[in-house]
């Protein structure tokens, strides 16, 4: 889990940063369901209207060799 707090995203948002985010309810709670998505790609639809994902892994990139 995040030590970090990161802002609901509303499902088909542009993905800010690629990374694993999970399902929350409208007052912030966990669902455990979870997605992962890449930058710039749209986010899932979730399984309930009113939830939103937020970001609980964010992805590591290794660089070119």
């Amino acid at each position: 889990m995040a030590n970090y707090k990161t802002p609901t995203l509303p499902p088909g948002t542009p993905t800010p940063r690629s990374g694993i985010y999970e399902q929350v309810g409208p007052r912030g709670g966990r669902t455990g369901e979870q997605a992962d998505s890449t930058r710039g790609k749209p986010l899932p639809p979730t399984d309930v209207p009113g939830r939103g994902w937020e970001l609980i892994q964010p992805a590591h990139h290794k660089g070119k060799k």
